[in-house]
């Protein structure tokens, strides 16, 4: 079977050089329009690994995010805000980029092609059968993060992925495939552009739904978030009050004497 890298066929537009800003920008907004039509044809594979991932950590297991480049970029990132969007611990959700992190900021040259070094990484962290890794590539190809999946393959550890090309080698390694098709970038091959969008919505959507399920949300409220400046103090206070019939100084007051808002609800609720 003949695969093919869309993402890096050349776009129907030509000469980019000679747009204005404006044709640009619009150009580039027509391209992105197209991405949320493409995450919703995967939904179904999103679904799947979804519901692997909520039973592997009612397990006690923990979702792992393996990418280089862009892709291990927003895996980062992702996992990096679930602990102050829903009060998680910082190593329930682990992002590893090939390089390690001098790569989050800058290139580390042929990371990515290192296919045994992602296991080494995993290892670090004592990975286990009860634990989720996710590979993100856009390409499909980078042997990082295949060399990595194929490892936990073999070790009888939940595998998923996603990419932005249709049977890729990474999809047909993953257990829990998701491939989002979006097509020929804007800038020839710039995966950062339309594939790195669908990436991070995708992963938007896994952390998200796997939380919600997990409890960590109430109503549509982060009652488990982390209280780390005075804004999301305030938002907390109205949380509060939304929930339990007190004035914003008597909600403040519940905040600060049991650190969240699922625990001043309940206080008062209790009573």
């Amino acid at each position: 079977m003949t695969f093919t890298k869309t993402t890096e066929q050349s776009s129907k537009y030509e000469h980019l050089e000679k747009m204005s800003v404006q044709e640009l920008l619009s150009n580039i907004n027509q391209e992105d329009k197209t991405v949320p039509l493409a995450v919703e044809k995967a939904l179904p594979k999103i679904e799947n690994l979804v519901t692997e991932i909520v039973a592997k950590m009612k397990l006690g297991g923990r979702l792992f995010y393996i990418g280089a480049g862009t892709s291990g970029r927003l895996g980062i990132l992702d996992a990096s805000e679930c602990p102050p969007t829903f009060g998680v611990p910082f190593d329930l959700v682990i992002g590893i980029i090939a390089g390690g992190d001098t790569a989050i900021r800058r290139a580390v040259e042929n990371a990515e092609d290192n296919a045994t070094q992602a296991w080494v990484d995993l290892k670090a962290f004592d990975v286990n059968v009860n634990d989720v890794v996710v590979g993100i590539a856009a390409s499909g190809t980078t042997p990082y993060v295949i060399g990595g999946l194929q490892a936990c393959n073999e070790n009888n550890i939940t595998t998923g992925s996603i990419s932005c090309n249709a049977g890729s080698p990474l999809s047909q390694t993953a257990k829990f495939p998701i491939e989002v098709v979006v097509g020929p970038e804007f800038v020839t091959g710039s995966s950062r552009m339309k594939a790195g969008t669908a990436q991070k919505l995708v992963l938007n959507m896994i952390t998200t739904a796997t939380m919600i399920q997990l409890g960590k949300v109430k109503g549509n409220k982060m009652v488990d978030m982390q209280l780390s400046n005075s804004k999301l103090v305030d938002r907390g206070v109205k949380m509060i009050m939304g929930e339990i019939p007190v004035s914003y100084e008597e909600g403040a007051e519940l905040l600060n004497k049991y650190g969240s808002v699922r625990k001043a609800v309940d206080f008062y609720q209790s009573k």
